[in-house]
């Protein structure tokens, strides 16, 4: 410690060490952004088909996952068939979501009519913009 012309020592200082906290906030903040993108889906096991296409440039969509079983799920929420238009429509029906994206996610085995149903009933319950979530496929086909 540093000692003054007299002899006497300096009182000690008391400071915080912030380097410990930023670290566990970075940890944090990295956990977060890995984990988030898994809580907006379904926990329904689906095996999408491969195709050559663009990315989703929307950030905003509403997911509608329907497996090989028949489970339905729209966003993370499982549902009744029964009652998937009237649910779709009151997700519409919000003012924020007047033209956002309805992305369809069906395991390949699924037949097409079923496929066929759930965009029908998408488009009754007002979805303008729909589209079919798909594997991307390695190589470049146009």
């Amino acid at each position: 410690m540093k000692r003054t012309r007299r002899g006497s020592r300096m009182p000690p200082r008391a400071t915080i060490n912030v380097t410990p906290i930023i670290d566990v906030a970075l940890v944090l903040v990295i956990i977060l952004l890995i984990t988030a993108p898994m809580l907006a889906l379904a926990d329904i096991d689906v095996t999408l088909p491969a195709a050559v296409s663009r990315g989703s440039e929307d950030d905003v969509k509403i997911n509608i996952t329907l497996s090989k079983a028949g489970e339905l799920a729209i966003n993370e929420n499982t549902i009744r068939r029964g009652d998937f238009g009237s649910l779709l429509r009151s997700l519409l029906s919000d003012s924020d979501n007047k033209d956002v994206l309805v992305v369809l996610r069906a395991d390949m085995e699924v037949p097409y009519s079923s496929i066929k149903s759930i965009l029908g009933e998408a488009r009754a319950a007002g979805a303008n913009r729909l589209a079919i979530a798909t594997l991307q496929k390695g190589g470049c086909g146009r």
